[in-house]
């Protein structure tokens, strides 16, 4: 019998909330082992795939060490642990929730400072007039030196924040803050602001897959089948079916012909397309006097082949 896939997903608060979500959407709802308060768990409908709740930042370190093969996290924890995150994990999937800014914010009462080049200057200034080196609060270290390299910013110190980092500030421990925010109500609320060029990263919840995992080739297949049942949900949200009455169709086509694709197609009587070009299509039918053409949305829109799980197998096979 096979190992089985290792899956983890987030433990507890909203991200578990949507998380589970988004597979019950998916058509791939989860049953935990021993009730609402285990930790293991299981996919209805993916024999073989064994469910491990965890932390968030459990998850991005167990992706890392390879104790997982894939984990739901934020993008935001799989960056700090490693720069060259691309050498050892894989992004399948950027899912749409979990989303969240890392920002570097200024004290507002620092009306001349608005930019990373305003940080500078005055980190150049406080060093010549203290002696000392500007301080920036953060629980995301390797993040803020990259970003503040990026732009140049050289006297600064890093302060690890252990508690609540947008207080810091105020409590006197330092000067500025990288933070992670979803509206700047907290920030603000503390009087600090974001600069204008101060996004380090924008995250939001990925799927991930494990580089450093030992792969079989059941765990692979178990994968493609995962992939693209949630890839083809995907699809589905942004796709639209135009129907028209079977005595019409010679013209539909005709109407429809320059708006065939990779991303639409035909069908029988109605036609295949994104969302996006819902109007323009209508209206090229309507052009050429097709009606009553009727809309649906799909469940799922199934490929033959993930390209994403593809590239991870190509991935995992230049390792050996």
């Amino acid at each position: 019998m096979s190992a089985p896939l290792i899956l983890a997903l987030p433990s507890k608060g909203r991200l578990k909330e949507q998380t589970e979500d988004w597979l019950r959407d998916c058509g791939l709802p989860l049953r935990a082992a021993g009730g609402e308060r285990g930790y293991l768990g299981r996919v209805e409908g993916l024999d073989g795939v064994e469910v491990r709740y965890l932390s968030a930042s459990e998850i991005a370190a167990g992706l890392f060490a390879g104790h997982v093969h894939l984990g739901v996290t934020g993008e935001d924890l799989l960056r700090e642990l490693a720069e060259d995150l691309e050498a050892r994990v894989m992004l399948l999937q950027a899912l749409g929730f979990g989303r969240a800014d890392l920002v570097v914010a200024a004290p507002k009462s620092w009306i001349d400072v608005e930019t990373m080049s305003d940080v500078d200057e005055v980190a150049h200034l406080y060093l010549a007039r203290t002696g000392r080196r500007l301080r920036v609060a953060t629980k995301y270290l390797a993040q803020t030196r990259a970003f503040f390299a990026r732009h140049g910013v050289a006297d600064y110190r890093i302060v690890e924040s252990t508690g609540a980092t947008e207080g810091a500030p105020a409590a006197g421990s330092a000067e500025l803050v990288c933070d992670i925010t979803t509206t700047g109500a907290t920030l603000a609320a503390n009087g600090l602001k974001v600069l204008r060029d101060g996004l380090i990263l924008a995250s939001q919840a990925q799927l991930a897959a494990s580089l450093a995992a030992d792969w079989s080739g059941a765990g692979l297949a178990l994968v493609r089948s995962l992939a693209r049942i949630i890839e083809a949900r995907a699809r589905a949200r942004e796709t639209a079916i135009l129907s028209w009455p079977p005595d019409q169709d010679a013209a539909a086509r005709r109407a429809t012909a320059k708006f065939s694709d990779a991303a639409a197609g035909a069908q029988p009587f109605g036609f295949l397309t994104p969302t996006r070009r819902l109007f323009a299509v209508a209206d090229a039918l309507a052009a050429e006097a097709v009606g009553p053409v009727t809309v649906s949305h799909p469940a799922y829109v199934f490929e033959a082949t993930s390209a994403t799980v593809e590239a991870l197998a190509l991935r995992l096979a230049s390792k050996n």
